[in-house]
């Protein structure tokens, strides 16, 4: 997981909170490193009705998830965390460069169980948003 000396994190945006969407102002002054893609390793979904996004790891048929990469204070990342909806937690993502970030992941049983809907094939959450 990215985290460096100064108490930074390095977190992937793909949600709510990318440049030009709702929840933006939940990352509040963090510092925009660069647009970055996952590793084909991941699903996305549209989870609650497509209140948000929820992303997993998979074994097999994982796509590269589009996103941004932002450099946080633990004050920052800690008042991220706090907004994020019920059930979402950090977990490491490989990123297509091979690097890693802190990324919030939803469980894959939650969605399977509620049968929220694989939006994986519009190639990111804005591009879903857009066309829905």
């Amino acid at each position: 997981m990215s985290t460096s000396l100064s108490g930074s994190k390095t977190v992937f945006i793909c949600g709510s909170a990318l440049r030009g969407q709702p929840d933006h102002s939940n990352l509040q002054s963090a510092h925009f490193v660069r647009e970055a893609k996952t590793a084909p390793k991941y699903r996305l979904h549209a989870v609650g009705n497509g209140w948000h996004r929820g992303i997993y790891g998979v074994e097999a048929g994982g796509i590269s998830i589009p996103g941004e990469l932002y450099e946080m204070t633990a004050e920052q990342y800690d008042y991220l965390a706090g907004n994020e909806p019920p059930n979402m937690y950090p977990h490491e993502v490989e990123l297509e460069d091979g690097g890693s970030a802190i990324a919030f992941f939803y469980p894959q049983a939650l969605i399977e169980e509620h049968g929220w809907p694989d939006i994986s094939e519009y190639g990111g959450w804005a591009a879903y948003k857009a066309a829905s």
